[in-house]
């Protein structure tokens, strides 16, 4: 078995996947669910709904607000209580709408039977149809960055797509979310990558799994063995893998230049391995993506698990459900601990992005006190795009944004590598982030004009 990987920096920081064997469990629904409306990259969606209404499971709530955005759609039914706002995973206030939950009714539309649907058996599935359907079920990528899906399935006529790879590397450090899914729905997964080749149309697919996960890639293996357009990459346990710009370096060998390119100028469209399920369910269910699979995890959990949840659940509810949060200092992630955010509240929603509520306790929770660089060049190591993070890190505190455009900042995926491998442990990532927030904003005014 030939393993491969991407060819630039890299880590392996400890896995603590204590999830990993632990079933799905259904969340319990929430008293009331709290939908923001900015749950995707892009314009915030638009209320389409009042306070009073009514609505169901599948009910549309928000219409998309602009082409690079996504509609919202109730997880629950019920009355809604609110259209005000509340904290989301950015810790800031956003727009959002609050339902009280009544009951659980489902739209009649939505296809709720267990049976496995085909593509060979929907021939009437075109292209331009299968889009249409991920885009009204307001698909986004599941992994994270969230967005929209069907922007990623019409790429711009001076990129020609030749393949879909399907990111099933979860290399995060304790999430299990996405090996959970494949392991329990792996069929429906494989229909969603059938789908996306055909909206793409190409004929070679790919999925990129870790080695730390063998059931899943002997799975995979013998679903797909008879079919020569499938290829299940195996790739060795190295983060941050599960990056676009990674994944189709280690799975074909092919290296996305800078910002603004993308993997389809280099003939790749990625697709998370839970966005491919959504797929499956908006196409061939009619179900709009409403919930997801989610780890909730931590050292100190009395009983970590997997979740099946409703999005707009708050996630005070699922840590309840695993024990309640653990005594002591706790730090509270929506994500995983290198790539998650802090939270102020539990009282956050679960989003379409929500992959993993992460509680690091004890010396996890504190950072250590911050030294004078010793110019050992670890972060430099450690980079998987080539950049020198502690020079870009200088830049954004002296607000040099000029050379920090210069030195390609925003050529960042915010991994993390160079912070958790600084042996002075340097604050990189947060002073990184900021400079490069600021010096996007200054080539969006610059274009403007």
């Amino acid at each position: 078995m030939k393993i491969k990987t991407f060819r630039i920096g890299g880590i392996h920081p400890e896995e603590n996947k204590l999830t990993h064997e632990v079933p799905t469990r259904v969340a319990e629904l929430p008293a009331q669910a709290i939908f923001p409306l900015s749950q995707h990259i892009g314009a915030p969606a638009k209320p389409v709904v009042k306070v009073g209404d009514k609505v169901r499971v599948g009910t549309l709530l928000a219409e998309a607000g602009g082409f690079v955005s996504a509609p919202i759609y109730s997880s629950v039914s019920g009355t809604i209580a609110k259209i005000d706002s509340a904290v989301d995973a950015t810790g800031y206030r956003k727009p959002a709408i609050i339902v009280k939950v009544e009951g659980d009714e489902w739209e009649d539309s939505i296809d709720r039977s267990d049976k496995l649907e085909t593509l060979e058996a929907h021939p009437e599935l075109t292209p331009e149809e299968i889009v249409e359907r991920i885009k009204t079920a307001g698909v986004t990528g599941m992994g994270g960055a969230g967005f929209p899906t069907f922007i990623k399935l019409t790429p711009p006529p001076t990129a020609k797509a030749e393949c879909v790879i399907i990111n099933a590397v979860e290399c995060e450090p304790y999430i299990t979310a996405d090996y959970r899914l494949m392991m329990e729905h792996a069929d429906e997964i494989l229909v969603g990558l059938y789908l996306l080749m055909k909206a793409t149309k190409v004929e070679k697919g790919y999925i990129g799994i870790e080695v730390n996960k063998p059931k899943a890639i002997s799975l995979f293996e013998e679903k797909t063995r008879h079919d020569d357009r499938i290829e299940v990459v195996p790739l060795q346990q190295r983060y941050p893998q599960g990056g676009e710009k990674q994944l189709v370096d280690a799975v074909i060998r092919r290296q996305v230049p800078a910002p603004p390119a993308i993997p389809v100028n280099v003939g790749a469209i990625v697709q998370n391995v839970g966005t491919a399920f959504a797929v499956y369910e908006a196409v061939m269910k009619h179900k709009p993506l409403f919930e997801r699979y989610t780890t909730v995890t931590g050292k100190r959990l009395q009983h970590p698990a997997n979740f099946l949840v409703r999005m707009g659940t708050p996630m005070i509810n699922l840590i309840d459900a695993c024990g309640g949060m653990p005594e002591g200092d706790n730090k509270l992630l929506a994500g995983g601990p290198m790539m998650g955010k802090a939270l102020t509240t539990a009282e956050v929603p679960v989003c379409k992005g929500t992959n993993s509520v992460t509680i690091l306790s004890g010396s996890d929770a504190l950072r250590k006190e911050p030294q004078p660089c010793i110019r050992c060049a670890k972060c430099v190591g450690a980079c998987p795009m080539g950049l020198e993070p502690y020079l870009l890190a200088s830049l954004s505190t002296m607000k040099n944004w000029e050379r920090a455009e210069r030195e390609m900042i925003t050529s960042c995926i915010e991994c993390g590598s160079c912070q958790f491998t600084c042996p002075a442990h340097r604050p990189l990532l947060d002073n990184i982030r900021q400079g490069k927030s600021t010096v996007m904003g200054i080539i969006r005014s610059r274009n403007i004009k």
